[in-house]
């Protein structure tokens, strides 16, 4: 018995093993490597000191093999959790007719599964998560595992359904408090955004609209998880006080001053070692150096990460109504969307100040081009937690010929 260690079971109960994926899931993959890059590339910031200069500068991190190996072995690590608790509650496992919890790990799977693929292409799904069995699992086309995404969250839906005499999650599940019926709008949300991702290639705007309509009835229900500020503190907060590798981006700052857009008041302060007015850092050409530019201000101690934002997904109906030429529907699903990010926990604007805004600085810009409006508000309103989700709008975008979101970095091309 000495030789057993009572802290290192090898085998837990799948209410126990989820709280753990819900929390990875949020902290580094929502919100570690994967969306600390795509904020310099998507410039929401701009990388002024060290690997996120490199970045900026496009030397080096793009290519290293080790760059994403956190958020990598993050995502793969939740994907064997989530294994273990599907096995469990599916036929013929311990916790057969555990539904709800089984629905819940469809979905958190078809989450974490879709980040490695949006970012990376084909990766390992049908042969991974399978250690000491297979050591060197296949790569899946993106196109096989987006059909399983898919099949996940359909899934999810019909176990979350069901009735089941395993109690709630209650106070395990960090997100929706074992609330089934928020996990089935979640699933809806996100069949709405993975839809929308494969546009270029099988196009369903109606659908979109259609899951888009059974998700989300306010910000109140988005898929947002919180941190405390003392035993859990917000990724973006623990980056700005671990590396301090960021300075505020010019070009983030250039879109918000030609739309007179009052976030512009709201998104940047100067860094704390500096004071003293803004200092914007250059896209691409900034110097390497710590505590001189601005930095972001919304980066807080107890900022939210977003699975799936209420906001994401009226801007999801937006575009989908302009692409159907819809454009009344399309307008008003904008405005509440940009009325949702006013709101935003560390926004704080109100619903008046985002109904000035958009009479006056959204309304004729949607009248003269609305997919570009649409997608320049929705990519403003993602700074900066929903940095992932801008980085894959805007290679989809120019995947489909779409070029409405101009970027500064002269290394771009």
């Amino acid at each position: 018995e000495i030789k057993e260690n009572i802290h290192d079971p090898s085998d837990m109960a799948s209410r126990l093993i989820i709280t753990d994926v819900m929390t990875a899931s949020a902290f580094s993959v929502a919100g570690g490597d994967f969306a600390f890059y795509a904020s310099i590339y998507i410039e929401h910031n701009t990388g002024v000191w060290g690997q996120f200069y490199n970045a900026d500068i496009r030397s080096s991190q793009p290519t290293s093999s080790t760059t994403y190996n956190n958020a990598w072995n993050s995502a793969y690590a939740n994907l064997y959790s989530l294994r273990i608790i599907r096995d469990k509650c599916s036929e013929g496992g311990q916790e057969e007719g555990n539904y709800h919890t089984l629905g819940i790990a469809q979905i958190l799977t078809a989450y974490n599964l879709a980040v490695i693929t949006d970012v990376m292409g084909d990766v390992p799904w049908s042969e991974a998560s399978q250690p000491g069995v297979i050591f060197t699992p296949v790569l899946d086309s993106q196109q096989d595992i987006y059909e399983d995404i898919l099949a996940l969250l359909d899934d999810a839906i019909d176990n979350l359904g069901k009735t089941t005499v395993y109690a709630s999650l209650g106070t395990q599940d960090l997100i929706y408090g074992g609330d089934t019926d928020l996990w089935r709008k979640f699933a809806n949300g996100l069949k709405a955004r993975y839809k929308m991702r494969l546009s270029l290639k099988a196009p369903a705007y109606d659908a979109v609209i259609a899951d888009a309509e059974e998700s989300f009835e306010s910000p109140a229900e988005q898929a947002q998880f919180n941190y405390n500020g003392n035993s859990s503190q917000s990724p973006y907060y623990c980056m700005f006080q671990d590396r301090d590798y960021y300075g505020a981006s010019q070009s983030l700052h250039n879109k918000l001053i030609e739309r007179n857009d009052p976030r512009d008041e709201v998104f940047f302060m100067p860094h704390p070692d500096a004071g003293g007015d803004l200092v914007f850092a250059p896209n691409g050409t900034a110097n390497q150096v710590q505590g001189a530019y601005s930095i972001s201000a919304i980066s807080t101690i107890n900022a939210p990460t977003y699975l799936m934002s209420y906001h994401e997904l009226e801007f999801l109906k937006a575009e989908a109504y302009v692409r159907l030429n819809n454009l009344p529907a399309a307008e008003e699903s904008l405005k509440k969307a940009i009325t949702a990010a006013f709101g935003k926990a560390n926004i704080g604007l109100t619903s008046t100040d985002a109904a000035g805004y958009f009479d006056s600085a959204v309304k004729p810009r949607f009248d003269a081009n609305p997919l570009s409006e649409v997608m320049n508000q929705k990519y403003i309103a993602f700074f900066e937690e929903e940095a992932i989700e801008a980085y894959n709008d805007y290679r989809r975008l120019k995947a489909m010929g779409d070029n409405v979101i101009s970027l500064g970095n002269p290394l771009n091309a």
